[in-house]
């Protein structure tokens, strides 16, 4: 990546009209068939977005995601039109210095009301899940695993999109009842194969993707890939040569950042602290590394 991009807090297209401001993305309506999805160096922690950014971590973002829809394509359409700003409308591109490396022009889909989740390891809510009930989104798992333990198979397990605040794991036939049997099905095999996909390309780079989510819509009655795709926001990914089970991993991912938050005198509530920057610089660290290393 010899492009560095400038740090983006917030994005400012006057003219453009934004239509939803996420804890990470801006996303603003070309026309009514075309989004420009803007990943900013926001970073969230416990449902908070920290007064700190993380410098380059959208473009990190962007650009793994645009490697895995490539790489993915031939298992499932996606919603890229492209990330070139020479190639967007014209009316885009005054704004190059806040878009180039860190944005992607994208069909507007309909998107469907569920996070699609796969794991191979138990940890996180999953994990939590577990020892309260010993199941995971209805799916009742052997006695005795251990935290970070690796699944005999991975396991799908959808939850629903929050606003705000946590998003909340269902059932998949809690899932069937809001989108359909038929669709359920098909998103869950999509999911499946992804995750697989994906795995295996990261144990070839020496990482594991321990667990994931997708965004599915619809487009023209095809189901399309959307949304972010296997980035550090998305996707837990562990060294090969740490893993151990029984622990907490060594990760790629923001683990890093709540694990230090977890130090402070912080109620988890907004306004969130200010990072240090030691902390930041090991953040951009962490989403570099793996990003090359899933790239390379």
């Amino acid at each position: 990546m010899a492009y560095q991009s400038p740090t983006l807090v917030e994005s400012d297209l006057p003219g453009i009209r934004r239509i939803a401001r996420g804890k990470v993305r801006d996303i603003y309506e070309v026309d009514g068939e075309t989004l420009l999805l803007v990943a900013t160096d926001r970073i969230s922690a416990f449902d908070v977005i920290l007064p700190t950014p993380i410098p380059r971590k959208g473009e990190i973002l962007t650009q793994l995601s645009l490697f895995w829809f490539d790489l993915l394509k031939d298992v499932v359409p996606n919603h890229l039109i492209t990330a070139e700003v020479e190639q967007y409308p014209a009316a885009l591109r005054p704004f190059d210095n806040q878009l180039r490396g860190r944005s992607m022009l994208v069909r507007k889909l309909e998107m469907f009301p569920v996070e699609c989740v796969a794991r191979g390891y138990i940890v996180g809510s999953g994990w939590k899940d577990y020892l309260r009930d010993g199941a995971v989104g209805g799916i009742t798992l052997p006695p005795g695993m251990e935290e970070c333990g690796k699944l005999a198979e991975p396991i799908f397990t959808p939850a629903t999109k929050a606003e705000s605040g946590h998003d909340e794991n269902i059932t998949y036939e809690q899932m069937v009842e809001v989108i359909g049997a038929e669709k359920a099905s098909r998103l869950r095999d999509l999911t499946i194969e992804i995750y697989e996909r994906a795995s295996q390309h990261g144990l070839s780079r020496g990482v594991i993707l321990a667990d994931t989510k997708f965004e599915f819509g619809m487009l023209d009655g095809q189901i399309v890939l959307g949304d972010e795709v296997l980035t550090p926001d998305s996707s837990r990914y562990w060294p090969l040569d740490l893993y151990q089970p029984g622990r907490a991993q060594d990760s790629y991912d923001k683990q890093y950042v709540r694990e230090y938050l977890e130090t402070l005198d912080w109620d988890k509530t907004d306004p969130g602290p200010e990072l240090p920057a030691e902390v930041v610089s090991n953040t951009t660290a962490k989403y570099l590394e793996a990003l090359e290393v899933l790239t390379a």
